[in-house]
């Protein structure tokens, strides 16, 4: 049976797959656009089936301005929504928010629902992509389409460790990912277990304890501790962090390798490539985290007392969170309602979790649990089956390469290490998280991974062999999703289309280095967070977003006046007409010519 053609094909229909979608047909409204969604609404992480009870974003409405928000698009406020402002926006409403966009903007009919996506193969003699899709019922079929953007993010496929004797366990072991699914059944528990100290974690802590069920909370002594979790107001100043962290004078003291797009490279060069400079950096992360564990009194109880975070706060990104809790988590903890345990999970047996501790081999303790669930991440591999084999490499995605097993031993790569250390000493000097880590044992594919993402801009494949026929949108992580998102998106149709000059002017060697520079930035900039594996950053954003604007030859400076520009801080509402203004450009350039 022939393949179905169509001209465009977006993988995922949460933030990143809706926005790049709608603006795709917002340039070329005549596309034939087909959305593919493995679930059966839109939404991604906001979708139905992840909306747990008590869900909430970080983002609190309207605290800086009743009337505007951080976590919308920049041409779809989401005053309407009702949100009341000052308050943390509720999963369902988020999600309302989301189907709304797609139904304004026609995009939601192109929504193929509950079609996974599994292989993609690349045509080099028609420059077109064969895929393969699907169905929830076991059935399958294929299409044939121009463009590709994956749009699936990083936080689609659950990572599951594997236990020895979980076959025995007799109890409900899953990931936070599917907590709705199982939450009747867990607020008939007793007692449960939670595996991890991301904030889905804690979220997962607060549910059960708020509601009076025990909790055992395992962090392995042998990973990485707590996420660094903030009230929404932090500083001796007490400023909003969502705005704390886009505002330009604050980027200034994160050293950013992508900065001279932003206009202050010499600043960002005394900050962080001068003694006077790094010692400003030092003091300013000092405070900001002394101020965070001082407002959540870890040292007031020896139980909270585990809770305090091994990571650097200069080192992380988007690990860092907000206590998002209508009460005080911490009194759970104080209470006894959540039984802290710095250990790891031995073995499993029935009805049984076994944990080891390091510091005291010989001390062995056993938790009765009626369920065990599992904060320990996604795998940050797209799921897709790339073909022809072994093209991962040229697209940008992560892959194994076994002939030089590590990254760091790249020539190119050194090269990129030696140019961030020159520019940002600091960097080189790394801390030791837990010089007792070890990695949590999962399947062997993930296991094995070797590389990490390497897109140019962070969108495009490192190279000009695929013509321009694929993107890759939301393959990072930061706090501005929204605004990241609006930007990619416009980013990634002019660059599908052929109208992103600097994709053009740029030779292959440019494009290499640029995307080995870029991903080797993250190793060291958040090593405490996720910047080993795909791009993990909070005070760059404004820099990137100036980064991507100044390719589409747009004004990246989105405020009047110095003091605006540097001390006011950046949200949606800035970035409002970015999309008409490059179509506006667009059509001048066809005009005069």
């Amino acid at each position: 049976m022939a393949s179905e053609k169509v001209d465009v094909v977006v993988v995922g229909a949460g933030w990143y797959g809706l926005c790049v979608a709608k603006t795709y047909l917002q340039v070329h409204p005549e596309t034939n656009l087909v959305v593919l969604e493995e679930a059966s609404t839109a939404g991604g992480v906001w979708a139905k089936h992840r909306l747990y009870p008590g869900l909430k974003s970080n983002n609190q409405y309207g605290l800086y301005d009743p009337n505007l928000g951080t976590y919308e698009y920049p041409d779809f406020p989401m005053k309407p929504f009702g949100v009341t402002p000052g308050t943390y926006i509720p999963g369902e409403t988020i999600h309302e928010y989301l189907y709304a966009y797609a139904k304004k903007f026609n995009v939601y009919d192109s929504i193929r629902f509950n079609s996974r996506l599994t292989t993609a193969e690349y045509k080099a003699e028609t420059n077109q992509w064969l895929l393969t899709v699907g169905g929830s019922d076991g059935t399958s079929n294929t299409l044939l389409t121009d463009k590709l953007v994956l749009a699936t993010g990083v936080t689609s496929e659950p990572f599951l460790p594997i236990f020895d004797g979980q076959e025995t366990f007799g109890r409900p072991l899953f990931h936070t990912k599917d907590l709705l699914q199982n939450s009747d059944q867990m607020f008939q528990s007793k007692k449960i277990t939670i595996l991890g100290g991301s904030k889905s974690a804690w979220d997962a802590v607060y549910l059960f304890a708020s509601n009076g069920i025990k909790v055992d909370w395992v962090v392995r002594a042998k990973g990485h501790g707590f996420c660094w979790m903030a009230p929404s107001k932090v500083t001796p100043a007490k400023k909003w962090i969502e705005k704390l962290i886009t505002t330009r004078f604050l980027t200034w003291f994160s050293p950013c390798v992508w900065d001279e797009a932003d206009g202050y490279a010499g600043i960002r060069s005394f900050m962080h490539g001068t003694f006077i400079g790094r010692g400003i950096v030092d003091t300013f992360f000092g405070i900001l985290g002394g101020d965070v564990q001082t407002l959540n009194g870890y040292d007031k109880h020896p139980e909270t007392k585990k809770m305090k975070p091994l990571t650097n706060p200069f080192f992380i990104a988007s690990t860092l969170s907000i206590l998002n809790y209508d009460t005080d988590i911490f009194e759970y903890v104080r209470n006894g309602t959540i039984t802290i345990h710095i250990k790891d999970i031995d073995h499993l047996s029935p009805g049984q979790i076994h944990l080891s501790d390091p510091e005291n081999p010989e001390e062995k303790t056993v938790l009765e649990s009626d369920a065990l669930i599992c904060s320990t991440g996604w795998k940050y591999k797209p799921h897709v089956k790339f073909l022809p084999e072994g093209i991962e490499k040229d697209l940008g995605l992560p892959y194994v390469n076994k002939e030089i097993p590590d990254y760091a031993d790249e020539e190119l790569t050194k090269k990129a290490d030696a140019e961030i250390h020159r520019r940002y000493p600091r960097l080189a000097n790394q801390p030791v998280i837990n010089s007792k880590y070890e990695r949590l044992r999962g399947d062997s594919e993930h296991d094995q991974l070797n590389r990490p993402f390497r897109l140019w801009r962070l969108i495009a494949p490192p190279t000009k062999q695929f013509r321009n026929s694929i993107a890759f949108c939301g393959a990072l992580m930061n706090l501005d999703t929204s605004i990241t998102a609006h930007i990619q998106s416009l980013w990634s149709v002019a660059y599908l289309t052929n109208r992103l000059k600097p994709a053009e002017e740029k030779s292959e060697q440019d494009l290499e280095w640029e995307a080995t520079l870029w991903s080797r930035f993250g190793r060291w900039r958040t090593s405490g967070g996720y910047g080993r594996r795909y791009p993990d950053f909070v005070f760059d954003s404004v820099a990137y977003f100036s980064q991507l604007l100044k390719d589409l030859d747009i004004d990246p400076f989105r405020k009047q006046g110095f003091f605006n520009l540097v001390f006011n801080p950046y949200g949606p509402e800035d970035y409002t007409t970015v999309v008409d203004e490059w179509l506006a450009k667009e059509d001048n350039k066809t005009t005069t010519t």
